[in-house]
């Protein structure tokens, strides 16, 4: 049995080991062939060289990441632990991203936040929509999919890589009724919508984002509002697409302009469409598969981005292995 000494000077060890140890128990359980003991600063860890070697690499990307980003939540050390799939591992035991895309910030947020790709499926959104015009993100729920789609035609807003951001959903209820809601239009679609006010909440000033919706350089619209335009010089983005029939989805995919992106997301364990009524997504996505320009990203589990119960919960219902 080999013995591996490392130190925790350039941080806070409360925060590398998390609240309660919290990480101190993910990162135990993630090697649970090793005895890994820590004191202070000092970390000691016990076992086979070849294990040690993957603890090793493990704590740097770990360290790496908090002294970086100055935080290091729970879902951050879960997903440097155990997605395997987003790195490839050399014989002399480093690491090399896949895609090169290394978790960089997509775009800088409001109040400092640093919006980045933060999965291996993540990254080659962001790397697909730089070679495509039209990306397909498709997954389950908490995989970041509409939120790095966001992310993404913010970027390329603020780089004035584009004129406009238009996002769009079908106004479909989510299993429950409604009724009767009061209020002008934008106020009777704006529930449908909430999502994606969300994310721009995130990456733009409230202030700015009030000018842009208010001068049209942000809509956000039904679908059904798509219907006879062009869309042109814009980053266009169709949520929770898995809701639009055949011809709602095709009727969106050719209001496409000569210099627009779009990106389409969905989540095919979640229709909420009437029970007799087919998906259009299920068609688009079987037919417009081997057409040179369009990229269809499947996100997994181990994209699950939200509390670390959400993967739990998605593998309970069956819709994640």
């Amino acid at each position: 049995m080999n013995e591996l000494k490392l130190t925790l000077e350039s941080v806070d060890p409360v925060q590398f080991w998390g609240a309660n140890n919290e990480h101190y128990e993910l990162i135990k359980n993630a090697f649970p062939k090793l005895k890994v003991v820590a004191r202070g600063t000092e970390v000691k860890v016990l076992g086979e060289d070849q294990e040690l070697k993957g603890f090793e690499l493990k704590y740097n990307q770990l360290l790496g990441h908090l002294e970086k980003y100055s935080s290091l939540t729970p879902n951050d050390v879960e997903s440097i632990l155990v997605t395997k799939k987003m790195s490839a591992v050399a014989e002399n035991g480093t690491e090399k991203p896949l895609n090169g895309g290394g978790g960089e910030v997509i775009v800088f947020g409001t109040n400092g936040l640093m919006v980045k790709a933060r999965t291996a499926n993540q990254r080659r959104m962001v790397d697909s929509i730089l070679k495509n015009d039209v990306l397909f993100a498709i997954g389950p729920a908490g995989t970041g999919k509409t939120y790095t789609a966001v992310a993404l035609a913010v970027r390329a807003l603020k780089n004035k890589e584009i004129k406009r951001i238009i996002l769009t959903r079908p106004a479909v209820e989510a299993g429950e009724n409604l009724g009767f809601l009061p209020g002008d239009l934008k106020e009777k679609v704006d529930p449908y919508l909430r999502p994606l006010y969300d994310a721009l909440d995130d990456m733009i000033p409230a202030e700015k984002l009030k000018t842009y919706i208010e001068n049209r350089t942000i809509e956000i619209a039904p679908l059904a509002f798509m219907r006879g335009r062009t869309l042109d010089n814009c980053f266009v983005i169709l949520d929770e697409a898995q809701n639009s029939t055949d011809l709602q989805l095709k009727m969106f995919l050719t209001r496409m302009g000569p210099s627009a992106k779009f990106i389409v997301t969905g989540d095919i364990t979640q229709i909420d469409l009437p029970k007799k009524q087919m998906s259009g997504l299920f068609n688009a996505l079987r037919i417009l598969e081997d057409i040179p320009g369009i990229e269809i990203i499947y996100l997994t589990g181990d994209d699950v981005v939200r509390h670390k119960l959400v993967k739990r919960i998605l593998k309970a219902y069956g819709d994640i292995q």
